[in-house]
């Protein structure tokens, strides 16, 4: 069986790690586009896949970005023409599911967040399948043409299979030069492309000040951009870490004693690994962040000062694994 996997974020590269190796391990090909944004391309090099970079990231203009994917659509499209693809698996990368559709190939799209309006209304409607978290009420996705047979949903976290083989490598201490009678705060900024937007999420840069000016603490910040990199960096802020390229970050989430997150893999990563995690997301809450903070699994920030910044005693909190294999059977279910 010869697979196409799109990956446009570097969430993408995490979640489908696994389930490449499940394929590759079987005898199927496995063929991988990427976008140069964020981190995709400098975590796919730290997992050792290849890829074909076609088209980058349209930055903070809808005219830009529109530009952008009304290119990177034709790129794909003179890609993926003639190579006799059986399927194609993509993480909310709706030009996936697009090219996918005119070129006659069944796709899957899966995703944790419902209310990317435009990028579901494009995608999911162009997909074969949609496989999304149980804890997502199935009637906010029939705006976007998805009901069952297309939708599919399955329980727990995405973060809950594509960890669970996952052991931390607490050599980072040392690299980073982590001392171990301070609190660990592992943040990572708003995807917003420009992090002094503060109109937009001014939480979080509040939070990272806070912290970043406490001799009891190191705030070990994760960018997505280099945008938000220089930003950080300009501020100073001498308890702050802030890391020149792509680091295992999950390994950091996972020897972390708080997780600050504006975002939503590194919460759900955190809940998955039973650190305890906050979130400043500014937005409207999706059906995954809402019952994890029901469980208590995820505490929702709205004072930095509020933080319980306490040393962890080694353990962590009830971690939860589950089969990859699964979350690879549901995928390809647009085969059926």
């Amino acid at each position: 069986m010869r697979v196409w996997i799109d990956m446009t974020a570097s969430a993408h590269v995490l979640v489908f790690r696994p389930l490449i190796e499940i394929m590759r391990d079987r005898g199927d090909e496995v063929e991988i586009t990427a976008r140069d944004y964020a981190q995709t391309l400098q975590l796919l090099e730290l997992h050792g896949l290849s890829a074909e970079v076609i088209g980058r990231h349209g930055g903070r203009s809808r005219l830009q970005k529109a530009r952008r994917m009304t290119g990177r659509l034709g790129a794909l499209r003179h890609w993926a023409k003639g190579r006799e693809l059986d399927v194609a698996l993509a993480h909310g990368s709706h030009e996936l599911t697009l090219t996918a559709r005119r070129l006659g190939i069944p796709s899957s799209d899966t995703f944790d967040y419902e209310f990317a309006t435009l990028q579901h209304q494009l995608g999911c409607r162009a997909a074969t399948k949609v496989v999304v978290p149980d804890a997502i009420p199935p009637q906010r996705l029939t705006k976007y043409g998805v009901r069952p047979p297309k939708l599919v949903q399955y329980p727990g976290l995405k973060e809950e299979y594509y960890l669970s083989d996952f052991e931390a490598d607490r050599s980072l201490l040392e690299r980073f030069a982590i001392d171990p009678a301070r609190v660990l705060v592992v943040l990572r900024p708003p995807p917003d492309v420009s992090l002094y937007h503060r109109q937009s999420n001014p939480l979080f840069p509040m939070t990272l000040e806070h912290l970043g000016r406490l001799e009891n603490v190191h705030a070990f910040v994760l960018p997505r951009t280099d945008e938000q990199r220089e930003y950080v960096r300009d501020l100073a802020l001498p308890s702050v870490i802030l890391p020149e390229e792509a680091v295992d970050a999950q390994s950091l989430i996972a020897l972390a004693d708080v997780v600050v997150s504006a975002g939503g893999t590194m919460n759900r990563e955190a809940a998955a690994l039973g650190v305890p995690v906050y979130t400043t997301y500014g937005g409207r809450l999706g059906g995954v962040d809402e019952e994890l903070i029901r469980d208590g699994r995820l505490k929702p920030l709205t004072d930095p000062r509020a933080l319980d910044l306490a040393k962890r005693d080694g353990a962590a909190g009830e971690r939860v694994r589950r089969d990859p294999a699964l979350m690879l059977e549901l995928l390809l279910s647009a085969l059926d």
